[in-house]
């Protein structure tokens, strides 16, 4: 039977090997994924002032943050000098958001390696978006720490920016509003005269933690019409399966636009069978 510390260092060993880095202290990392929760519950209850917020991952997760921004700013300044500053700014944003370093953290697997306290773990915080982006600022921090700004460049290319610039280039030569898909389809639709996106929640699923939301957005021209369906969405919140949403009908839009059909015409059928398919996976 494996003692609890050749697990630990087992355990280690696969995050390293999914961050493409191999700490030359492994006490760094671990500092890094200790959120705050676990640090105060391993604390002496003696009185005393302790070092217990030096021992959990908050000043990692600032120092991450900086340099992540820098590694992120300086690869797009090299890559795109056909770009100006409002137009940089706008991608690296994007690139750095929580939003986007929380889909990063779950790709590397990171949430399963995270050190919560007890309660914590109950309450499953290992899962939600904010503790999974900070950790992995922190991790980035310690990263940095560990082995310079060379590890951290590499990741950053790899998992934070790879096809994520690319698809981010493409928005910004489309003109459509960086990151923003509902007031990309709202600027559209007005383009279009066609009328104007309505959002209504057509199922929520889940506990608490893990919530599950399928929105729907219709195209409304008149008040006495509920509209014609452009697309449904999914999101763990409302405000990201209406972005979703959006992003669908847009890329709908686009693509009949494509083949000759004038007009805002959204395709029902496929929109009825995108739903029901999403509301299947919300319900799993």
């Amino acid at each position: 039977m494996q003692s609890n510390g050749v697990r630990v260092k087992a355990a280690l060993g696969e995050l390293e090997k999914a961050l493409g880095y191999g700490f030359q202290s492994r006490e760094l990392l671990v500092r890094a994924l200790t959120h705050r929760s676990l640090a105060k519950e391993q604390a002496p209850e003696n009185g005393e002032k302790t070092a217990a917020g030096a021992q959990d991952n908050e000043r990692l997760e600032f120092l991450g943050d900086a340099v992540l921004g820098l590694v992120v700013a300086e690869a797009l300044f090299e890559s795109h000098p056909e770009w100006h500053e409002g137009e940089l700014t706008r991608v690296r944003s994007r690139l750095v958001s929580r939003q986007h370093m929380a889909e990063v953290a779950r790709a590397v697997e990171l949430g399963g390696h995270l050190r919560l306290s007890r309660g914590e773990e109950r309450n499953g915080l290992r899962n939600k978006g904010t503790v999974l982006s900070n950790g992995m600022e922190a991790v980035l921090g310690a990263m940095f720490l560990d082995g310079g700004l060379e590890p951290v460049r590499a990741f950053a290319g790899r998992w934070v920016m790879g096809e994520e610039v690319l698809r981010l280039a493409e928005e910004l030569r489309s003109g459509a509003a960086l990151g923003n898909h509902k007031s990309a389809l709202q600027e559209y639709l007005q383009a279009e005269r066609a009328g104007s996106p309505v959002y209504r929640v057509k199922s929520e699923s889940g506990p608490d933690h893990r919530k599950r939301f399928v929105v729907e957005v219709r195209l409304r021209t008149s008040e006495a019409e509920p509209g014609k369906t452009l697309a449904r969405g999914t999101g763990s919140t409302k405000k990201i399966a209406e972005q979703d949403a959006a992003r669908r009908a847009m890329e709908r839009l686009r693509a009949a636009a494509a083949n000759g059909v004038t007009g805002a015409e959204p395709d029902e059928t496929q929109g009825a069978e995108d739903g029901a398919r999403d509301e299947e996976q919300a319900a799993e």
